[in-house]
């Protein structure tokens, strides 16, 4: 076979797969995800493995067929399937028509990734998704493009609106754009600039230091049937194969391949002159001399770490959960629960298996989806909340159950998410314009969809004032950010920790006959 072609097809796989996110991340239509959206995720690896954890089922196993490919050809995964190892090939793709990049081998940075994977697969035991939430490749990914480049394709589309309405062309729908949460646009653009800094210096090191998918991969593939190694025989010693090895995993003077940081970009088969380096069977042995393949120095290393690190896990704390919502206000709002989205089942489930990918947060059609700070804690940072301040949640939509990728968000019918309860509206009397300044308002009833807020006069003012129905509210947050009470809300709306389910409302019947023998009966 010519292994040259191997290049062409991981070229080729990988594009569609950064083109399918590019769609997710960026259809301002809000008509692609829910649609498209579990083609490409099927295959991302933490986040098939938590929905597979949540649903148990096979239609979500996407990581057991990596973990399979792995075996069988090395982490051709990080290469072809991951965006986030996708995105920094792109970087070294550029960076080199501007400079041409000669790498070198360099020794593992072993005990740095040992340890990072080992404390992200110990607080994922312990029901705690902090290390996936900040070290997942596909969530980094999501971030990434969620929260610095999706704002900027936002106001480019309202730019052109602006021309186009110009010369009277309505073609391009301006969007409204709800702000950014500052932690996560922060985080995002350190992650993206080290990434950067990472694949212009040194190729892939990101993927072979701090990746814990990397890392996990790479200790499979020490046992994958086949592996990259340089073949005696047919090898002049040139050293191509290590310039242009973006891993630094090949040592062309001594012919060995660290194949546990190898990505399989494939570039050494393109370069190789003489057919010297090649995909040889694990239990290949060799004419002359010993077999090239690197040993497995740190198993013994890897284990002692991980009961080290065990014994220290039980110290981590949750921060604590109640947050001020407004600043300088006569009845300050202090919300003691935050409010994950339908579909979640509670806020510790929630917290458990998301990654905070920021797919549901760039999906959602009013933005009510945000990124969070302290509200889950200090370990759900960056974990998307409904944030009523910016937005609420369409009574009629469900797009966030049916792109999450890894069960956090459950898929619901629009019928059933209808009912969910994430939480019951409070009514802050004092803050209320109706008896603050003794005048009709009603903007948080005429929002409910529910009608769990009803206007009912109160004798003390002698004017109309919100009544609350908590049996049939639903929590969906139109009545709190209607209100226009300010800097506090007059009505708000308290989370539950664990969601259940509102009664339906009362529907009432028209009892007028209509003459429908009329020529306009309305």
């Amino acid at each position: 076979m010519n292994l040259q072609i191997l290049k062409k097809i991981r070229v080729v796989i990988s594009l569609i797969f950064f083109v399918s996110f590019l769609i997710l991340f960026f259809d301002l239509s809000f008509t692609t995800q829910s649609v498209f959206s579990k083609y490409p995720l099927y295959f991302q690896f933490i986040p098939s493995l938590q929905k597979f954890i949540t649903a148990f089922s096979f239609a979500s196993a996407g990581f057991i067929l990596v973990i399979f490919l792995t075996f069988f050809f090395g982490r051709i995964y990080c290469s072809t399937v991951c965006p986030l190892g996708i995105l920094q090939d792109i970087i070294i793709f550029f960076k080199k028509k501007i400079k041409r990049s000669n790498y070198k081998f360099s020794a593992a940075w072993e005990k740095t990734r040992n340890t990072i994977l080992i404390l992200t697969v110990i607080l994922f035991l312990f029901g705690i998704s902090f290390g996936i939430n900040l070290l997942d490749p596909y969530s980094n990914f999501g971030r990434i493009l969620a929260n610095i480049f999706r704002p900027i394709t936002v106001e480019i589309n309202n730019l052109i609106s602006f021309l186009f309405e110009k010369i009277n062309l309505y073609i391009v729908n301006p969007l409204e754009f709800s702000g950014l949460n500052l932690f996560s646009l922060v985080f995002s653009i350190s992650i993206f600039v080290l990434i950067f800094w990472f694949s212009i210096k040194y190729g892939r090191l990101y993927c072979n230091s701090v990746c814990p998918v990397g890392t996990f991969l790479g200790i499979l593939s020490k046992v994958s049937l086949y592996k990259i190694a340089l073949i005696e025989q047919n090898c002049i010693s040139c050293g191509d194969c290590e310039t242009v090895c973006k891993s630094n995993c090949i040592e062309s003077e001594t012919q060995k391949v660290d194949f546990s940081r190898c990505v399989g970009c494939f570039n050494c088969f393109d370069i190789c002159p003489s057919i010297g380096i090649s995909y040889v069977q694990r239990y290949t042995t060799k004419s002359k001399g010993k077999s090239s393949l690197i040993k497995n120095s740190t198993r013994r290393n890897f284990l002692k770490n991980i009961g080290i690190f065990s014994f220290g896990a039980n110290l981590i704390l949750k921060a604590q959960q109640k947050i001020e919502v407004y600043k300088d206000s006569k009845i300050p709002v202090i919300r003691n629960t935050p409010i994950s989205p339908p579909g979640s089942i509670s806020i510790s489930n929630f917290n458990s298996k998301c990654t905070a990918c920021s797919l549901c947060v760039a999906s959602c059609p009013t933005q009510v989806l945000q990124p969070s700070f302290l509200e889950y804690g200090m370990l759900g940072i960056m974990q998307p909340r409904m944030d009523y301040l910016t937005s609420y949640c369409n009574f009629d939509c469900v797009i966030c159950s049916e792109v999450c990728p890894t069960g956090a968000i459950l898929p619901q019918k629009l019928e059933k998410k209808q009912l969910i309860q994430l939480g019951k509206a409070k009514f802050v009397k004092e803050n209320c314009v109706v008896f603050s300044q003794k005048t009709d308002c009603g903007a948080c009833a005429e929002h409910c969809p529910t009608k769990a807020v009803e206007m009912i006069i109160d004798k003390t003012v002698n004017l109309k004032a919100p009544f609350l129905n908590e049996e049939i509210c639903i929590g969906c947050g139109a009545c709190e950010h209607a209100c226009p009470t300010k800097p506090y809300k007059a009505i708000y709306v308290e989370g539950n920790e664990k969601h259940i389910f509102a009664k339906k409302p009362k529907t009432e019947k028209l009892n007028e006959k209509v003459d429908y023998k009329e020529d306009f009966p309305f």
